[in-house]
């Protein structure tokens, strides 16, 4: 309802009051979307309106038509709708006017004659949507609350008020005052350490955004095209290069372990023994038999002197003589090998003495190795699913779970044809590799040391590095 200018006394007591819960509003706003809410709705408080527009220029030097910041009734209006791309237009021809740093009349535009800031057409926009008369108040913003690197400059903007009646003096005296309070407001939103900064990246991305996206995803891709090189982890382990196996002579039973674990032997020294009371009573037997069997020809011999028939014997008791000695001396070397002895120096690689101790052993079965302490390399087991093309001589950098810090580097030897079940019972392809050089704080690569290894393979794209299982995944589900 339009307020006649013949006020009384209580009217205008409680427009005052109004005035001031509206500057309290105002100055307690957290932020400036707040601030223009409040603007162009709660003014409504202190004078009737029908449409209220808070409208802002660009920066200076820019030549834009500006934008408008809030509408009433609009939570957010759009910017670029047709009316509202209209309204900027014809807000910033009027603040270009020399009489529009001031409060004033913002009236619609004539019909006749076409006045030389109006457009044609802007007479039946105005009728269709405006009402007849505005009323135009001027903020006072510095281009430098906006952008610290430019000079103290006034920006132009206002808030543009809309009626059917029109403007009395003391309304406009009382929306004079108001204007007074959202201008320092503002300004104090403005100046809060740290609300320039951010002001000042919302307006670059607000002004940048038609091409941030399209840059943004220029940029992705060609990350995406980027060549990288392959690369898979894999659990490895120091292994002996050339080991040589100790394996059980013969059928039997452990008796005794005579090294320790890691320890170093030298070539002949005993390092193992099976039972060998079993061997002893069958060489003693033999011994037996075989004197026997001497007797026995000694006797015929003799005979034979004088008995002519005694002479067909002779063959047949050096026949089982011989067989008497050939028994003894099989069971003589089979006795020996129950001592198994190092054919070459080095260190034993076994687990536990106790594990093999009373244990029966079949002809060849392997109870230790024997290796160069210094001669190691390296064995992975390369996971199916993590299997990549490895080239020759293909780069691996091994992590030892005792130096994780100090990475070893070696070179890929060769890979195994096909997957063979590891400990863990998962698939994977044998790799061997040979070390460059000896770890960097000097000390020697010992064998039985784990720790993962990092194979290095060909190059491709960064999008089918990330995307490898996923893809494989895909290709399984379609059968491809």
């Amino acid at each position: 309802m339009t307020i006649q200018p013949t006020a009384n006394a209580s009217e205008r007591e409680m427009r005052l009051a109004a005035l001031v819960r509206l500057e309290q509003r105002a100055r307690a706003c957290a932020d400036e979307a707040a601030l223009a809410f409040l603007m162009v709705n709660d003014t409504h408080a202190i004078s009737s309106y029908r449409q209220a527009v808070l409208w802002m220029a660009d920066s200076p030097g820019s030549n834009g038509d500006g934008r408008i910041l809030a509408l009433s009734g609009l939570a957010v209006p759009d910017r670029h709708a047709p009316f509202n791309t209209w309204l900027c237009a014809r807000i910033a021809r009027h603040a270009a006017k020399v009489d529009a740093h001031s409060p004033g009349a913002f009236d619609a535009p004539a019909t006749t004659p076409l006045h030389i800031t109006e457009q044609p057409g802007d007479a039946a926009m105005w009728s269709e949507h405006l009402p007849a008369h505005g009323w135009w108040l001027p903020l006072a913003i510095d281009a430098s609350a906006v952008d610290a690197t430019v000079p103290r400059t006034p920006v132009p903007a206002g808030l543009l008020l809309l009626r059917d009646a029109p403007w009395p003096a003391h309304d406009t005296k009382l929306l004079a005052l108001a204007t007074d309070a959202y201008t320092h407001a503002w300004r104090a939103l403005r100046q809060t350490p740290g609300m320039g900064l951010r002001r000042r990246w919302r307006e670059r991305f607000q002004r940048r955004r038609r091409w941030i996206l399209p840059v943004g995803i220029a940029v992705v891709l060609g990350l995406l095209a980027l060549p990288v090189r392959q690369s898979v982890l894999a659990p490895a382990e120091v292994v002996a290069r050339a080991p040589s196996t100790v394996r059980a002579p013969l059928q039997g039973v452990v008796d005794r372990i005579e090294v320790q674990p890691n320890q170093a032997v030298q070539t002949g020294q005993l390092l193992a023994t099976l039972d060998a009371r079993e061997f002893e009573g069958k060489l003693e037997s033999a011994r037996q038999a075989l004197a026997v069997a001497e007797a026995e020809l000694r006797q015929g011999q003799q005979q034979a002197l004088f008995d002519e028939r005694s002479k067909t014997t002779l063959a047949l008791l050096q026949g089982r003589r011989d067989q008497a000695g050939a028994d003894v001396d099989y069971l003589a070397t089979a006795l020996a090998r129950t001592q198994v002895r190092a054919e070459r120096s080095g260190i034993a690689l076994f687990d536990d003495p106790a594990d093999w101790i009373g244990k029966p052993v079949a002809l060849g079965e392997r109870i230790m190795l024997v290796a160069e302490p210094l001669d190691a390399e390296l064995e992975l087991h390369l996971p199916v699913a993590d299997a990549i093309a490895l080239p020759n001589d293909a780069r691996v950098l091994l992590f030892l779970n005792t130096a994780p810090a100090s990475p070893i580097e070696a070179t890929v030897q060769r890979v195994g044809y096909r997957a063979a079940p590891v400990a863990d019972g998962s698939l994977a392809y044998r790799v061997r590799a040979r070390f460059n050089a000896v770890p960097t704080d000097g000390s020697p690569l010992r064998v039985g040391l784990k720790g993962t290894a990092k194979l290095y393979g060909g190059r491709t794209v960064l999008a089918v590095y990330l995307l490898r299982r996923p893809l494989a995944a895909l290709r399984v589900w379609l059968g491809l």
